[in-house]
């Protein structure tokens, strides 16, 4: 009935996600590219996580 009200549980982790990524093409832009794979790294990790939550049973 109130569905209108249920929050999104991946919002704040795709908010992450995103931020991740600017930051990861920032890195890359400067030449960083040290920083810009372990920066990727960690998105890949947030996106696993993203696609567990959204594969779990409503």
């Amino acid at each position: 009935m109130f569905s209108i009200f249920k929050k999104d549980p991946t919002k704040k982790l795709r908010t992450r996600y995103n931020a991740t990524l600017e930051r990861a093409m920032q890195a890359q832009r400067k030449g960083d590219m040290h920083a810009y794979a372990f920066i990727t790294a960690e998105a890949e990790e947030l996106w696993k996580e993203i696609e567990r939550v959204e594969s779990e049973p409503k």
